[in-house]
């Protein structure tokens, strides 16, 4: 059986497990707000954080400080830091936690364990599922609390629910630093520049994280234990709370919230949050994501607020870990190109980052990508920060990824083979799967 025929017959295959199954929330910006933004333009930023605050019932807190970790070797320099430091408490999420990386974090967390630290960690697994069961035991054995997040097979926590994953990447210490972002435990970020080519496994990737110091990361701390709740993990003592950090941490004066998209919550904020952001928005929506394939809504926010006459841009990947992935994100670009959506692919790089900066002032940085995955199955969590320094520094980032990309021109586009837009088509069908 040819490529082709495999593939169409394993899109029939999801088309019948997705019949009647899958719909995407209501979008989260109301008609008033809308109405208020547009009466008055200067009010914008306002009614995003007003309208944040609602979606998610928790504030935005003041004096915090946030720090732009570019690519893996960054993140993990800052991961491993806050662990060497940590005195008290450690709680770790992530979606893989591979061998290679794994074993060093691991390491790390048992060297933290030996100093009397608490030490808690989630992992997912499906992201996990090729490493060794003995790294894990190596670590409960040494006192840390250790949780697998929905295992594949039958257990007496949780029931098998293949498709909603953790796909968090978050480490809090102390109640005083939250670390967030795309980077996994995953050994794929120490992997240097290649030709063009090379397999993904092998080639260079490009990722986002943000480290926070202050007192929202109480709210970061609230999200891990909910997952640890609602995992039916050991009974955990509260976390410590941020008075009780170093005074040497440093803070400052932003603006931060953490939101969640949890898988049984049925209100993924971080998706309501974000269309009601491109709604307000009144410049500029500067959008970047690993993996691209909008619910209708998205679509039909971000062609709204480019026909409004704002600057709307997306950086994709060009390619991935899912060619059908690629392709379902690009069955729209056509719709998103005629309503001035300009569309960038990132060369040199696997592009893994997810990360948002609307009006240069309101900006989010996490795990959740712009597809159906993110939306209605996964545990994701971002960073949500308003600063205008903060998204000075955050558009310098776009702007690079933008130079490092190939843009997408519409009449090009629309000459591409008959193949790909018959892949494109039957991506299309199973993205919210995909």
């Amino acid at each position: 059986m040819s490529r082709l025929a495999a593939r169409f017959l394993l899109t029939l295959t999801m088309l019948g497990l997705l019949a009647g199954c899958v719909s995407a929330p209501r979008p989260g910006a109301d008609a008033d707000l809308l109405a208020a933004a547009r009466a008055d333009p200067a009010r914008a930023l306002a009614l995003m954080r007003e309208q944040g605050e609602r979606l998610a019932h928790k504030p935005f807190i003041p004096g915090n400080n946030a720090q732009l970790l570019v690519n893996g070797p960054a993140a993990f320099a800052a991961l491993s830091r806050a662990i060497d430091g940590a005195r008290r408490r450690i709680d770790m999420e992530s979606y893989e936690y591979d061998r290679q990386a794994g074993a060093r974090f691991s390491d790390l967390l048992l060297a933290a364990r030996a100093r009397g630290v608490e030490v808690n960690l989630i992992y997912d697994a499906w992201g996990a599922l090729g490493t060794p069961a003995s790294m894990f035991d190596r670590l409960k054995q040494a006192g840390v609390r250790v949780l697998e997040f929905n295992p594949l097979t039958p257990n007496d926590r949780v029931g098998i629910h293949l498709n909603r994953r953790d796909h968090r990447k978050l480490l809090c210490v102390d109640g005083g630093i939250a670390i967030t972002g795309g980077v996994n435990i995953s050994q794929v970020y120490e992997n240097r520049p290649q030709l063009a080519g090379t397999p993904v496994a092998q080639a260079a990737w490009r990722d986002t994280d943000v480290a926070i110091t202050g007192p929202v990361v109480g709210q970061f701390e609230h999200y891990f234990m909910e997952t640890w709740h609602a995992q039916h993990g050991a009974p955990l003592p509260p976390p410590p709370q941020s008075s009780t950090t170093p005074q040497s941490m440093p803070r400052g004066d932003m603006l931060v919230q953490a939101i969640d998209g949890a898988p049984v919550s049925h209100h993924p904020l971080i998706y309501r949050t974000l269309l009601s952001v491109i709604g307000l928005s009144r410049h500029s929506v500067h959008l970047t994501t690993g993996f691209f394939a909008p619910t209708p809504e998205l679509a039909r926010a971000l062609a709204a607020a480019a026909r409004r006459g704002v600057d709307v841009q997306i950086v994709v990947p060009s390619q991935s870990t899912s060619d059908e992935a690629l392709e379902a994100g690009r069955s729209h670009y056509e719709t998103l190109l005629k309503a001035g959506v300009k569309i960038h692919e990132r060369l040199h790089r696997v592009l893994h980052a997810k990360t948002a900066v609307v009006d240069g002032a309101w900006s989010a940085i996490g795990s959740s990508n712009l597809d159906w995955r993110s939306v209605v199955w996964n545990n994701e969590i971002d960073a949500v920060i308003i600063d205008r320094g903060f998204g000075a520094r955050m558009e310098t980032l776009f702007a690079f990824d933008v130079s490092q990309s190939r843009t997408i021109d519409l009449r090009h586009w629309r000459e591409r083979p008959l193949l790909e837009r018959f892949l494109e088509w039957q991506a299309g069908l199973v993205q919210s799967l995909l």
